[in-house]
């Protein structure tokens, strides 16, 4: 989408022409500029206007439409008449689908930037507008009325502008006072009010500016007005929340265009997690567990009694992924999911029912078992599935159930992915250390972590975690970081859930606790 701003400067990057490139940006337009006039100005007010020869205008709009398709405009300050003509009369010429008017003629500071003679023009300037954007002075102006003192004026006035020039007009009710802050979108026709309460901050510098560029981005992707206007408003209401913590100038502050993606130039997610996690890999691999799987010293009865609740945990695993990839935005990454919850089904379990075919429940004689105490695939299946689940397996399956039920798309990934990188790395350096795996008493579980083929899978979720991640907002991440540790922390209690046989043996008599 190839968006135009027809407006003045500003160098402390808070409106006219700064501030549309910006909005354009946030909405995923390629932003263009021509300048209409430059201005010495601040978070204070402005200081000196320069607006050059009508001239040079005329040759930057026609070198941008001589050269590039435009999809819409957003026209902003114009300074005087001689440029609002020259603008109306590029308008007429281009005809460009999309037009949007703000017309400015006061800064947020109170300043006036509009020459009294060239108030006509501007209402000219109206009927070649598909969409005109005033606040309740702006209005006034436009019709050369008193300005509204209620909103039902202020409506009124929308209506008979929209009627007289043919332009649908986005009326912003922010001069009111009380707490809320309404906009309607007129045709003369109907009349639909977008409420929405007022943020209290200083920090609204420029947000007209802001607000009607974002409208000429979404407009060409967007079936009306309404919905345009409707998205915009919630785009700008989070810009202005989030502008004071911008920290620019000591006057009225900018709004934070790009609030909705604070990543932008960020490490990625996956990155700065696993390195927030360095305690707990630290942590993981002094776990007796870890190391006597690691060398082979580990039990075989805590080993078979990690199997079990490793059965448990996958069953319920697989269910999380199913749901990644039913909340995926697109059809690689549903994919991807769907074969992980197939995986933990079929290729991992194979695992598991092979080491428990050699399984024998303390006590218990199982039906069909040989002379050597195996039994078949059915049977240690039901052996896994009636094994009581631990406190660490309950918690941590818990856990990830939770995120899947109340959390986003991106929430989902960030729990899930402990258990892709976290295997990956201890199964990948076990494998170097181990030597000959058929010597090793664990070499099937260590030749399914440490396969590269995992380590691909685990690299490709942590992909599509990034991905993720760059799609949404500061709250968000901070969610998903939290979903991420709190994995983390799980999956080393349980892999420290296991006890030497007959040690802290929980009450279901299991030989696992959880921690």
């Amino acid at each position: 989408m190839r968006v135009l701003s027809v407006a003045g400067t500003d160098p402390t990057g808070g409106a006219g022409i700064h501030a549309d490139l910006k909005s354009f940006a946030a909405h995923g337009a390629y932003g263009m500029a021509v300048v209409t006039a430059l201005v010495a100005q601040n978070t204070h007010g402005v200081r000196a206007v320069h607006v050059p020869d009508v001239a040079f205008l005329r040759a930057q709009l026609d070198a941008v439409s001589d050269d590039v398709t435009v999809d819409a405009v957003k026209v902003g300050m114009l300074g005087t008449r001689a440029v609002a003509d020259e603008v109306a009369a590029w308008l007429v010429r281009t005809r460009p689908p999309v037009v949007v008017l703000d017309p400015v003629m006061v800064a947020t500071s109170g300043d006036r930037l509009l020459e009294p003679d060239a108030e006509e023009a501007v209402r000219r300037l109206v009927a070649q507008a598909h969409l005109v954007t005033p606040n309740l002075p702006e209005l006034g102006v436009l019709l050369g009325e008193a300005v509204a003192a209620t909103w039902s004026q202020a409506v009124d006035q929308a209506r008979r502008l929209a009627r007289t020039s043919g332009a649908t007009v986005l009326l912003k009710g922010g001069h009111l006072d009380g707490d809320a802050s309404p906009d309607a979108v007129v045709d003369g026709a109907t009349v639909t009010e977008l409420d929405a309460l007022r943020v209290p901050t200083s920090s609204t510098h420029g947000t007209g500016c802001s607000l009607s560029a974002a409208v000429a981005a979404l407009r060409p992707r967007r079936p009306d007005w309404v919905s345009t206007v409707r998205e915009a408003k919630e785009w700008l209401t989070g810009a202005i929340a989030a502008g004071d913590a911008l920290a620019v100038g000591s006057g009225r502050g900018p709004v934070d265009h790009l609030h909705h993606a604070p990543t932008l130039g960020a490490r990625p997610f996956g990155a700065e997690a696993w390195d927030r996690a360095e305690g707990l890999r630290r942590a993981c691999d002094d776990l007796p567990f870890v190391r006597g799987l690691a060398d082979g010293t580990l039990a075989v009865e805590q080993f078979e009694a990690y199997l079990r609740q490793d059965a448990l945990y996958l069953g319920q695993y697989s269910r999380v992924l199913a749901r990644a990839s039913q909340l995926a935005p697109d059809a690689t990454a549903q994919v991807f999911f769907a074969q992980g919850a197939a995986r933990c089904l079929d290729v991992e379990a194979r695992l598991h029912e092979a080491r428990l075919q050699e399984v024998r429940l303390p006590g218990v004689r199982l039906p069909g078992e040989g002379r050597r105490g195996g039994a078949p695939p059915d049977v240690a299946r039901a052996a896994a599935s009636s094994a009581p689940t631990s406190a660490a397996t309950r918690a941590y399956v818990d856990h990830l159930l939770a995120v899947a039920a109340t959390g986003s798309y991106a929430e989902v990934v960030a729990a899930v992915l402990p258990c892709y990188v976290l295997y990956a790395d201890v199964g990948a350096r076990i494998l170097v250390r181990a030597g000959d795996l058929a010597a090793h008493p664990y070499g099937d579980w260590v030749a399914t972590y440490g396969d590269p083929q995992f380590a691909t899978a685990a690299a490709r979720a942590t992909d599509l975690a990034d991905a993720a991640a760059r799609e949404v907002g500061g709250a968000t991440r901070a969610r998903m970081l939290a979903a991420y540790a709190a994995s983390f922390v799980h999956e080393i209690a349980f892999f420290d859930q296991v006890r030497r046989p007959g040690a802290d043996r929980g009450r279901d008599g299991a030989g696992v606790t959880g921690r």
